[in-house]
Order: C-alpha cells, then sequence, then structure tokens
C-alpha cells in the first residue's frame, strides 16, 4: 500500500507542473540580424519601402542606347569675321552709308558675285575682303555726294565651303558659318580612319592669280608639343589625308 501513496504524492506534485505547462505561451525566438555584408560579402538588403542606393556610375554603366558624346559637328556661329574674309556668292551683307538711310540696307551676293544698290546698279562683290568692297562703293558714290562714308559688314556666311577628301570617316563638302581652322574641318568630318596618314596633309588652295598652292600640315606637330600652327581655311580650300 505504500507504493501506491506514493504514486499518488507523485501524481499531485505533477499536475499543477503539467497545466502550467499547457497555460504558458510559448518564447518567440527572433531571426538573427543579417551581417553587413552578407555571407558573400553583398551589401544588406535595403529596408521595406526604401529604394536601393544606386551605385556610382562609370562609362560601362551607360544604358544601352542611351547617346554618347558627338564629336563637334559645327562650329560655332557668332565668331567675328576677320578682315581678310573673301566675300562669296550667296552672302549677305549690311551696306551703311553714313547719313543716308535710303542707301543703307542689306543686301545678298547674287550668284553672279554682284549686289544692286540705288544708283549704282550692280556692283561685283564676291572675290573682295568687306575693305575693298567698302573702298569701291565709296568710289562710285562719289560721283554723287562728297566724301561718303561707307561701312560694309557681313551679316551672314553662306559661300564658305571647304572640302575634306581621303582618309577621312565623312569626306565631303562641308558648309560653314565661321572661321574654321584645318583641325576643327577634320574634327567635322568625323576623324581619320585606320590607315591615314595625319602627317602627310596636303591643303590645295587659289590664290588671287587663281593659281593652286600646296601647303603641307602635318596633324601631329600640330596637336604635339612642337606647336605647328592651326592653319586657318579659307573657302574653296581642299584638304587631303593620304
Amino acid at each position: 500500500m505504500k507504493w501506491l501513496a506514493l504514486v499518488s504524492i507523485a501524481l499531485v506534485i505533477a499536475a499543477p507542473g503539467a497545466a502550467g505547462a499547457q497555460g504558458r505561451t510559448p518564447t518567440q525566438i527572433s531571426p538573427a540580424a543579417p551581417t553587413v555584408g552578407g555571407p558573400s560579402g553583398m551589401p544588406p538588403a535595403p529596408a521595406p519601402g526604401r529604394p536601393a542606393r544606386p551605385a556610382t556610375s562609370t562609362l560601362a554603366d551607360t544604358a544601352p542606347g542611351a547617346p554618347a558624346a558627338s564629336p563637334v559637328t559645327s562650329v560655332p556661329s557668332g565668331t567675328p569675321i576677320p578682315s581678310d574674309y573673301v566675300i562669296g556668292p550667296g552672302d549677305v551683307l549690311q551696306i551703311s552709308v553714313w547719313k543716308n538711310d535710303t542707301l543703307s540696307r542689306v543686301v545678298p551676293v547674287r550668284p553672279d558675285g554682284k549686289i544692286s544698290m540705288p544708283l549704282l546698279d550692280d556692283i561685283q562683290a564676291a572675290g573682295l575682303t568687306p575693305l575693298q568692297l567698302r573702298d569701291k562703293i565709296a568710289a562710285a558714290l562719289a560721283e554723287f555726294m562728297p566724301n561718303p562714308e561707307v561701312a560694309v559688314g557681313v551679316v551672314e556666311v553662306r559661300s564658305y565651303r571647304v572640302s575634306v577628301l581621303g582618309e577621312v570617316q565623312k569626306p565631303g563638302v562641308l558648309q560653314l558659318k565661321a572661321p574654321t581652322t584645318v583641325l576643327e574641318a577634320l574634327a567635322l568630318a568625323g576623324g581619320f580612319r585606320d590607315f591615314a596618314s595625319p602627317s602627310k596633309i596636303i591643303i590645295f588652295r587659289k590664290d588671287a592669280q587663281g593659281q593652286t598652292q600646296r601647303l603641307r600640315f602635318n596633324y601631329n606637330r600640330a596637336v604635339g608639343s612642337a606647336g605647328e600652327d592651326n592653319v586657318s581655311l579659307r573657302s574653296g580650300d581642299v584638304i587631303v589625308v593620304p
């Protein structure tokens, strides 16, 4: 009978513990926070609702189809016209006669190279510089008025054309709007091809007598430490890159 009493006492002691276990709220274990960099060295995931910080972009990160930096395609306008600029067909001129609004006007140079003015009819303008045309108009007006004061300005350049031929990416005729150098013309032509000889460039130019001159231009020396002069082009020049 003693062992029955011991069993009864054991059941009474164990019952409250079992009831407490049934009413106990289980402990929730939170997952461990990820370590910085993660196990593989990757950056931690962004918090919910917060966009990930973009990485610093590089040239290699440019999105497909995004336009790349384009080469020079035009010469900036508004550059002062040099005093030795030679007027050509298509140019637009401003003729100003002091204290005479009737004779002062904006005139285009016709395809035949002439302009029209009151009293003077047709005057040859193509082939002259603005200063030479000024003197020519003043001398013609001197027959009608004493000491005429004349000014000639180039309002718009339309006859300034040069050709770039040979081993360049885009050979052809360049329609220019402002004074341009050989280096700028080569940039407008897209640069050299793989087998070009930049040190042997030749510029063909006609002088006032109609004779063709051959000017040599060394691109490597012009852009290098030698500092060779960057030749300013004239209308009608032909650049040949062998």
